[in-house]
């Protein structure tokens, strides 16, 4: 039987926000309260989608000739190497595999992110997803510097690759298969196989989706920022609006709280489909 694990990546596998990580700072965007907000006036002047606004907003403070080199995938993967990731994320797939092999489960670990391809290409877990969607450039082919977003995920688009990963769509362009009427039982990986990681408002829709479809989502949250009001809202939002199956801190380490839940849920799809 086979399974897929899906993951948000920042504030799910990583603290923060990635492009916070070597990128802005070495784009002259050391102050981040000062980068958000001005994303968040541009967009709701313009009546624009948010995340191409924030990917258009680093391309602009590219546009100086001795930072255009910072969006390269060359560079966004070096950027990539410092984002910090979560206790235990270094050594928690071969962990999980192991135990699902020793339960008839073959696992395939996914990422889909609002976060930056490239730069999570760079981290020292990319080889052990089998696909990573994430925010993408369009690159010019004389200079291989970012020209135009090619890819975008927002809120609602995460939905839109839940579908590609549930029908064995491995890329962003094909709206074709994506849109054929596949039999639930035939699709590669069932939504009732499907555990979802997410961290807040932008995994919202595809929380509540895997849940409705039968699969499990878990809200993961930075134990360090429990003490915030802001942190406990959200979570508290999450579980009364029945989004999350189930609400975790950060730690991915042998016998945390998130490794024991997720080998329950992983039990419980053996079972139930066997």
């Amino acid at each position: 039987m086979q399974c897929a694990l899906v993951y948000d990546f920042d504030g799910t596998l990583a603290k923060g926000n990635c492009a916070e990580h070597g990128l802005m700072p070495a784009l002259g965007l050391s102050d981040k309260e000062d980068f958000w907000p001005e994303v968040h006036r541009k967009n709701f002047e313009r009546d624009g989608d948010e995340i191409l606004t924030y990917l258009g907003e680093l391309a602009l403070r590219a546009r100086d000739v001795d930072k255009q080199a910072e969006l390269t995938p060359e560079r966004l993967r070096m950027h990539g190497e410092s984002i910090p990731l979560f206790p235990g994320v270094e050594d928690w797939f071969a962990a999980i595999n192991r135990f699902a092999s020793d339960h008839g489960i073959a696992l395939n670990h996914y990422v889909v992110s609002s976060g930056l391809e490239e730069m999570i290409h760079g981290t020292s877990v990319a080889k052990h997803f089998r696909k990573i969607f994430g925010c993408r450039y369009h690159y010019d082919e004389r200079t291989g510097f970012a020209k135009w977003p090619a890819v975008a995920i927002d809120y609602t688009t995460k939905t839109q690759y839940l579908f590609r990963i549930n029908k064995g769509i491995e890329n962003s362009w094909d709206n074709v298969k994506i849109n054929e009427y596949t039999e639930p039982r035939d699709r590669p990986f069932p939504f009732d196989r499907v555990i979802y990681f997410g961290d807040g408002d932008t995994d919202i829709p595809a929380m509540k989706m895997v849940k409705t479809q039968g699969g499990c989502s878990i809200a993961v949250f930075d134990s360090d920022k429990w003490g915030e009001q802001h942190t406990q809202e959200k979570i508290e939002k999450l579980i009364s609006e029945e989004r999350a199956s189930y609400v975790v801190p950060g730690d991915y380490t042998t016998g945390s709280q998130l490794d024991v839940t997720v080998r329950g849920i992983l039990r419980l799809y053996a079972r139930k489909h066997r």
